[in-house]
């Protein structure tokens, strides 16, 4: 290892020297066993460890350490991560100083030790006042390509794709919601691995390739929230997609009960997809063996059960508490087709992806100013050019959401009541380019005070039923 790539400062301005990292670490590696290796920007502790037989620890047993002092390096970090389990590899991201860039990926043994890292050291005091987070780590193989021309069909772009970048395994393309015989104008393409994925990425990123005529937009699509298997297990809910706009609760609550009349409970569908609920575990798989695949009112379903998403960080912080985070009401289910982001040591941010990709969690970012100083070079930049994440109200989320997907801005209609004395204030929603399916309007049912509270829960009320994360309740009173 060469000493200018181990050397660091600490909070404090004292120097620790490279002879003395370079000791520390030649201890650490002398006492465990493992090598070490600086390659690429990454330092590689491990991977495998010694005596280890057979293929690497499979997905999910990773997990992503952010917030790490930058003076600190593994004969402090290992020791620490171990108390969750065997370690098969620790990579420390590195600076050209020797510094670390603030985050490490802990590769595990067995998934149980990666979920008892998440749980132990999350949130964990690493140095008097410093907080570590800790989060589960995937590999993503999944691109979201968007701008796709609706007329095409998977074959088409799975050959097309396969054509331009190396390692597709396979297309997902969802039919739209008003013409099943075209695609919703984007695709998840899946790779062989993050490497091809990555690669590919590369090379479509810039924004000026093309397929078939038309300028594509590439990111990563967020990784599938990953349910416990003992949760998975409780559920009696099935989510079934891919559903005509015309047909209503009542014709799937009727084909549902066909195998075993008064199985379902209820049913809540919103445009083209629903939740049917059933008394019983037992029943409901027993009828997403029977129903995927079959048609109802001339479409082919897919039904799949609902994964349950805990949503008690939900909007938490909005509206003094309007959203309780120990209500019932905070356990929902997501769509399949939505991705969930990764956290690290704080709820998810709340993005806007074309074609309502991605789910809602509260903002969290930084709030505060800088200095402004004279002679700063300023550009004039659009806010639609921004990312979602500098935007810390639902109302800029909810505006830059349309915007997105080429739709009008969302309209505002406020309504007053009086109780007690007091005018109480509610706006309802339009969002124009869907105002004529399954749902014309959105206003919540709760009253304000003030205008900015009343236009804020009308906001995040519209994102949570539609934009965001689809969802049905248990209670069924939000989606009521």
């Amino acid at each position: 290892m060469n000493e200018e790539s181990i050397d660091g400062t600490n909070g404090c301005n004292k120097v620790r020297t490279g002879t003395q990292n370079e000791a520390a670490l030649l201890a650490l590696m002398e006492k465990t066993g493992y090598n070490m290796v600086q390659e690429n920007g990454q330092r590689k502790f491990g991977g495998p460890p010694p005596g280890w037989e057979g293929p690497p620890p499979p997905r999910g047993c990773e997990v992503f350490v952010g917030k790490i002092p930058r003076d600190m390096y593994e004969d402090e970090l290992v020791p620490v991560f171990e108390r969750a389990g065997k370690i098969y590899e620790f990579r420390l991201m590195m600076e050209f100083s020797g510094e670390n860039r603030g985050y490490a990926f802990v590769m595990y043994t067995t998934k149980e030790e990666a979920q008892l890292a998440i749980r132990i050291l999350n949130n964990y005091e690493i140095r008097p006042g410093r907080f570590i987070g800790v989060c589960v780590s995937l590999d993503n193989c999944r691109l979201f390509i968007g701008a796709i021309p609706k007329e095409k069909k998977k074959e088409e772009i799975l050959d097309e794709m396969k054509k331009v970048t190396e390692g597709v395994v396979d297309v997902i393309v969802y039919p739209s919601a008003t013409d099943k015989t075209k695609n919703r104008g984007f695709a998840f393409v899946e790779y062989e691995s993050h490497r091809a994925a990555a690669m590919a990425r590369r090379k479509l990123i810039p924004g000026t390739f093309q397929l078939w005529g038309h300028t594509i937009q590439v990111d990563w699509a967020d990784p599938e929230k990953e349910v416990d298997e003992e949760t998975m297990q409780r559920v009696k809910v099935l989510y079934v997609r891919n559903l005509m706009i015309s047909t209503t609760e009542e014709t799937i609550k009727a084909e549902f009960n066909k195998f075993k009349p008064g199985a379902v409970e209820r049913v809540k569908k919103l445009r083209d997809y629903a939740f049917v609920h059933f008394f019983n575990r037992e029943d409901a798989v027993a009828a997403m063996s029977v129903m995927n695949g079959k048609c109802i009112d001339g479409a082919s379903i897919e039904v799949t059960l609902a994964k349950p998403v805990n949503k008690e960080n939900t909007w938490r912080q909005h509206l003094n508490g309007q959203i309780s985070p120990n209500s019932e009401n905070l356990i929902v289910f997501a769509n399949k087709e939505e991705n969930h982001l990764k956290t690290v040591g704080k709820p998810p941010t709340l993005p806007a992806r074309l074609n309502g990709q991605h789910s809602p969690s509260p903002p969290e970012i930084e709030r505060c100013t800088y200095p402004f100083f004279p002679g700063t070079k300023l550009t004039p930049i659009s806010m639609y050019s921004l990312k979602s994440n500098h935007f810390s109200s639902a109302v800029m989320h909810l505006d830059y959401y349309c915007n997105k997907n080429n739709w009008p801005p969302p309209e505002y209609y406020l309504y007053s009541t009086s109780q007690d004395g007091k005018v109480l204030l509610v706006y309802k929603i339009v969002i124009p380019a869907i105002a004529n399916g399954s749902q014309s309007y959105f206003m919540p049912d709760k009253l304000c005070t003030t205008l900015e509270d009343a236009k804020e829960l009308a906001a995040q009320f519209t994102l949570l039923h539609l934009v965001y994360v689809p969802v049905c309740l248990f209670t069924g009173q939000i989606l009521g």
